[in-house]
């Protein structure tokens, strides 16, 4: 079940007392903050070289220069896109960072395309480089000038690299402040344009420790939401271009089951380009709307919140600190996407073990263990065994040490997110 091989361990544990609330959910050892732009006042805040701000997001203003772009996976030819950008504000957590994962919600009409990049103060006393993040856009008819959406490999220096979308800070350094750069680009000549609504960013730094204690309750003991099921085991052998479906396509599966629960899933018109025999086409066209060409998978974990983000829905990558942090959005009424990992017989009744995985958090029994939508559950082909349940203990284990609590928080803008801890996380 390989979506994301994870290259460091890192665990931690907040520490709650029983029905405390959220707000007290921060622990010395386990450092996270979000931060994100939402809003104009937000995007003004930032440095504009040719973008301007309406209603809440930022686009083209006038082109301050212009980039011949090969992309790596297409013909070989260049193309020519004028291009503007912006920088956020300096952002100071409060601790030295080690990780950080960018996330953003954008519309890129078709030939356009965007850009994130970070950059951070490091413990040495410099400022660092710009570190790719992702080349992102929506669509992929290259023919109009879309480009084939792309982590960057390679960037590694003796501060840092990015392992996928993810900045790593090397053993031994770390980073007091950092803000976000976003490059637009067009055609040269035309006048489509990005929209960008939304960009952030979770910066964190976690401890090495190999399992946690067992979280306290959350209050969301016995509500389990009605998330729809599906299998990534049905969808083996299709479309190879895409990773091939089956144990690779367990984050777009995961994607596609929220989006759903939503009832913002594609339309029938929308994976009409999907072979008709094929179940929940929807699946099909989620690996397609979120692969990243560099890693050569579905699993990239800000391509799939982007993803959602164009479905009219607001998305993005945060770490929680244990399941009762959990329990508030689903309290709210709002699924989160987990990633986890875990040996053969380390999350009893899963029936697999994996170096990387994405499943859907829907709710909890009445005795507090974790209901969830397994896209593999049983590795069974089958939409009926989706739904299982695994021993809360046994998977904040596979979840918060292996992944640092990874998840994907999707939902509309009119179900608001649970109250936020002191140290926020989203």
């Amino acid at each position: 079940m390989i979506a994301r091989p994870f290259s460091t361990l890192i665990a931690g544990l907040v520490v709650l007392a029983l029905g405390a609330t959220p707000s007290t959910a921060k622990s010395p050892e386990r450092e996270i903050d979000f931060h994100t732009w939402t809003s104009s006042a937000d995007f003004l805040a930032g440095t504009s070289t040719g973008t301007e701000v309406a209603d809440d997001a930022l686009t083209f203003g006038s082109a301050t220069g212009s980039t011949a772009y090969v992309d790596p996976f297409g013909d070989g030819t260049a193309k020519t896109y004028d291009q503007a950008s912006w920088v956020s504000p300096e952002v100071h957590p409060g601790f030295g960072l080690t990780e950080l994962v960018a996330s953003w919600n954008a519309t890129t009409p078709a030939g356009t395309w965007l850009e994130v990049a970070m950059s951070g103060h490091s413990d040495q006393g410099s400022t660092t480089k710009w570190y790719v993040l992702g080349r992102w856009n929506s669509g992929d008819d290259t023919a109009s000038g879309d480009i084939h959406r792309t982590s960057v490999p390679g960037q590694r220096d003796t501060i840092g690299n990015v392992s996928v979308d993810t900045f790593v800070a090397r053993s031994g350094h770390s980073l007091d402040s950092w803000r976000l750069k976003v490059t637009l680009y067009r055609l040269a000549g035309t006048t489509a344009a990005p929209v960008l609504r939304s960009v952030g960013a979770m910066a964190s730094r976690l401890p090495s420790t190999s399992t946690v204690p067992v979280s306290p309750r959350g209050g969301a003991w016995g509500r389990v939401l009605a998330v729809p099921t599906y299998s990534q085991e049905t969808h083996i052998g299709q479309y190879p271009q895409w990773d091939g479906g089956g144990e690779a396509w367990c984050s777009a599966t995961s994607t596609a089951m929220v989006l759903d629960y939503y009832g913002a899933g594609p339309t029938p018109a929308e994976t009409a380009w999907v072979d008709p025999s094929y179940a929940d086409p929807q699946v099909d066209h989620s690996a397609r709307s979120v692969f990243d060409y560099a890693y050569d998978g579905a699993g990239n974990w800000p391509f799939n919140t982007a993803y959602a983000g164009t479905r009219g829905l607001d998305a993005f990558v945060t770490r929680l600190r244990s399941l009762t942090e959990a329990e508030q959005f689903i309290k709210a009424g709002i699924p989160l996407v987990a990633s986890l990992s875990f040996k053969a017989g380390e999350l009893p009744g899963a029936g697999y073990g994996t170096n990387g995985h994405l499943m859907v958090i829907v709710g909890f029994t009445i005795d507090g263990d974790v209901v969830v939508n397994d896209p593999a559950s049983h590795l069974i082909k089958s939409n009926d065994e989706v739904r299982t349940i695994y021993n809360r203990q046994a998977f904040e284990n596979a979840w918060i040490p292996h992944s640092g609590g990874i998840v994907y928080v999707i939902h509309p803008t009119s179900l608001p997110l649970p109250p936020h801890p002191t140290q926020a996380n989203w």
